[in-house]
């Protein structure tokens, strides 16, 4: 389904935009839920699709959703 994934400059700055999204929310530390939060702005511009999954109208917004459904993060830590 992807033809052209993530690269390491857009895993600086997911881990960026979550600490970010973080300090927004009033912690001082990311958590899986933050960067799931923030995934699809960073990455959807950042992993393209092939032709059959365009074909089958599977977006790259959905291939980063499956991934994070996938991965199934909390949404808080446990302090």
């Amino acid at each position: 389904m992807v033809s052209w994934g993530a690269g390491p400059r857009a895993g600086i700055s997911l881990i960026s935009a979550a600490k970010a999204h973080a300090v927004l929310r009033g912690r001082f530390h990311a958590t899986t839920g933050d960067v799931a939060a923030i995934a699809a702005p960073v990455l959807r511009h950042r992993v393209l699709t092939t032709f059959t999954a365009e074909a089958a109208g599977v977006s790259s917004d959905e291939v980063i959703q499956r991934l994070i459904k996938t991965l199934a993060p909390k949404e808080e830590l446990v302090v």
